[in-house]
């Protein structure tokens, strides 16, 4: 498979970085640390002068001589190790916004804070993170994609946090004072976060006073991106389509779908009706909830009288165009329409 190989290839390049550099120390190394597949022979005295986690490793230790740690529960695995012990040795490397959040929690794990050492590793990625990462809405949203692996540890230093605030902030920004061309570019930037953190900053704008079709947009954009195979143009058109009755087909689409629905702003009339009559259709398909396809139903029912013909037969009809969907969701809708109606006292009974 090819995965494994790039992976294998990548700890050998770090493995052979890393005994160039060690090697040329005069003084024999004298405890190896693993990390996943990784073997780093290092020196005691150089990780110690640097990391209290190796110092009470060692002091705490029952051999008489600990010459292998184990350390495969590093964030950032054999990669940042290798960085953070390139630190302790004092060589240079480059600090990132796709490394830095790996490093400042490989930071905490291995104790490696101001409070042990004046200018730790810790204290070098908090200026980064500071100066440089969370500076601009691009960089904070790289760093903060790069904490969907880390966690909990990137909650526990308040990377996520920051990187939500920050982001937030600029976000709502852009939305009412675009810096740059096409307006909505930051929605597109956006969209490569997990869904959690997606939801996460969508919640934080709207507290600072992003409207409902601000954040629609950002809606948009995302669903766009993430289920491009089944959501294309609004038009209906897609390269989706399957007659499996498998019911874990599409279950990472359904999952998402149903996750982006529940993000809804409450504003009813925020979205195109044709892009809710394409999500209700994509919910058909992958077989979402009912609470996900009656939300999607209440919400098209309500403007029932800007939907077209072309719009229920999106719903209507399978990717494929050749088969009828169950109808009853078109049923659903017309008679939450009729209920409206009937409410405000708008439909006359001839």
């Amino acid at each position: 498979m090819a995965t494994p190989v790039r992976s294998n290839s990548r700890l050998s390049l770090a493995m052979e970085r890393t005994d160039q550099w060690i090697f040329s120390q005069d003084i024999p190394t004298d405890v190896v640390v693993v990390v996943c597949e990784a073997r780093f022979s290092l020196h005691v005295f150089m990780l110690v002068a640097k990391s209290n986690y190796f110092r009470k490793l060692i002091l705490e230790s029952k051999e008489p001589v600990l010459t292998k740690i184990d350390l495969s529960g590093i964030p950032g695995g054999p990669q940042i190790f290798e960085k953070a012990a390139k630190f302790c040795y004092g060589v240079n490397f480059e600090i990132t916004v796709h490394n830095v959040a790996a490093l400042r929690c490989a930071a905490e794990y291995l104790q490696m804070t101001d409070l042990y050492c004046d200018n730790n590793l810790a204290g070098r990625t908090e200026d980064f993170l500071a100066q440089v990462a969370l500076s601009s809405l691009s960089g904070a949203i790289v760093v903060l994609k790069s904490c969907e692996d880390l966690l909990p540890l990137a909650e526990d230093v308040k990377i996520v946090q920051r990187c939500v605030d920050v982001i937030s902030l600029k976000a709502c920004n852009e939305a009412n004072f675009p810096s740059r061309t096409p307006p909505n570019w930051w929605t597109e930037e956006l969209s490569i976060l997990d869904i959690e953190f997606f939801g996460i900053i969508l919640s934080r704008m709207k507290k600072r006073g992003s409207n409902a079709l601000t954040l629609a947009s950002a809606l948009i954009t995302y669903t766009e991106r993430n289920l491009r195979d089944l959501v294309r143009d609004h038009s209906g058109k897609c390269t989706k389509s399957s007659d499996s009755d498998d019911p874990g087909l599409y279950a990472r689409e359904r999952e998402l779908l149903q996750s982006i629905v529940s993000h809804l702003p409450l504003e009813k009339a925020a979205f195109p009706i044709n892009f809710l009559c394409c999500l209700l259709r994509t919910a058909i398909f992958v077989r979402a909830s009912n609470s996900c396809k009656n939300e999607l139903e209440k919400r098209i029912s309500v403007m029932l009288e800007h939907v077209t013909v072309d719009d229920l037969l999106v719903m209507s009809f399978t990717y494929d165009g050749e088969r009828l969907f169950d109808l009853d969701s078109v049923s659903k809708i017309i008679s939450g329409f009729v209920e409206k109606e009937k409410s405000i006292g708008c439909l006359w009974w001839w």
